[in-house]
């Protein structure tokens, strides 16, 4: 194997298929990147941690082609310290492989190239869907946070995508919040999946790096494919059902508060730094007549921050977990929001002033005074 490329494109493409390299398997092997020079001029990096595989492919001026597996982190970290150069990169036998510049040299060692697993094609029945981009991206960023962090939840640590013909929906809860968001669409094929929480996020990443409009999904049975501009991501499509979302929020409020986005943000973050160890980052938020007092207590000392709203119906007095509320509202863009109260011990739903767009629902804590 002999071939030669830009380090910058190298870099760039290292760091995109290292994002399926597993930091904390027992296999050496999944700590490795894939190098595949191939006699059409191009170079192939994949990565695999046997739940996502990433494989994307590069400009490159082969001179022998050839295969060899790198441990991803030392030649990650050498090819980003080169200069930006032409970087030849050649293997000298079945264990080791040398890099050069102009002035510099390494040799590193290889694996086996035979261990390296099979990460497979797209399934013969996958169903196509033609993603936006940016859409995708906006709607993982308001809803993975709300995702399961707890493996034993299985399904409860991705996110749903629910596609209907002028609608798509991603839903996502772990069992303190909900988060929901819509987006109108034209002529989509119904379908829906779940893919983990944590493999959407890394999705998103690379539909950034690549800066591409649009995104293919293929999806079989039992894994997806994902081919962003050049680089192509086969994943796991996880199994079992959803929990019904819809039944869980609430359909009436006995209590309607519209509210500045930025000020109650900054209010909560404030109450949060006294709220009491231990008790769920524990605030108090009491609405009466126009005005919402936000307060907590430790044994530091205590806080309280008062904002004006406009309110619809009854009193309340409600707890929250600061923690959970701040992650809903560093969501939302809106520069106003809705938030919708039952009773003090019901869940509180975030609405926007007008249209449907998303809704996300928060458990309160049960409070005895502060």
């Amino acid at each position: 194997m002999k071939f030669t490329c830009n380090q910058q494109i190298l870099a760039k493409a290292i760091n995109t298929v290292s994002k399926a390299v597993s930091n904390r398997t027992t296999l050496p092997i999944l700590k490795g990147i894939l190098l595949q020079a191939t006699e059409e001029g191009k170079l192939i990096l994949t990565a695999s941690d046997l739940e996502i595989s990433i494989k994307k492919e590069i400009e490159a001026t082969v001179e022998e082609p050839g295969s060899a597996v790198v441990i991803s982190k030392l030649f990650g970290d050498i090819v980003r310290k080169l200069p930006n150069d032409e970087i030849s990169v050649s293997g000298d036998d079945e264990s080791s492989v040398t890099l050069k510049t102009s002035y510099s040299e390494f040799k590193v060692i290889t694996l086996p190239v035979e261990e390296f697993p099979n990460i497979g094609e797209k399934e013969q029945n996958s169903d196509r869907i033609l993603f936006d981009g940016n859409l995708f991206k906006e709607m993982v960023r308001k809803t993975s946070f709300a995702a399961s962090m707890d493996e034993s939840k299985g399904v409860l640590t991705g996110i749903l995508t629910e596609i209907e013909e002028n609608e798509i929906k991603m839903v996502s809860l772990d069992g303190f919040r909900l988060a929901l968001v819509k987006e109108d669409v034209n002529g989509a094929i119904p379908n829906k999946f779940i893919i983990s929480a944590k493999v959407m996020n890394e999705i998103s990443k690379i539909v950034a790096d690549e800066e591409e409009e649009d995104i293919n999904i293929y999806l079989g049975d039992s894994k997806a494919v994902i081919n962003i501009g050049t680089t192509e991501v086969i994943l796991r499509i996880m199994e079992g059902d959803f929990i019904n979302y819809r039944d869980i929020i609430p359909s009436e409020n006995n209590t309607k508060v519209i509210v500045g986005k930025e000020l109650l943000t900054e209010g909560i973050e404030r109450a949060s730094l006294l709220a009491k160890e231990g008790k769920n980052n524990l605030i108090k938020i009491s609405i009466k007549n126009n005005l919402m007092t936000i307060t907590s207590r430790s044994e530091e000392g205590n806080v309280k921050e008062e904002i004006i709203i406009e309110k619809e119906g009854n009193d309340i007095e409600i707890g929250f977990n600061s923690k959970f509320v701040i992650e809903v509202l560093k969501a939302v863009d809106d520069e106003q929001i809705s938030l919708n109260f039952k009773t003090g011990v019901s869940p509180c739903v975030v609405k926007p002033v007008e249209g449907d767009a998303y809704e996300y629902l928060i458990l309160p804590v049960r409070i005895p005074t502060l």
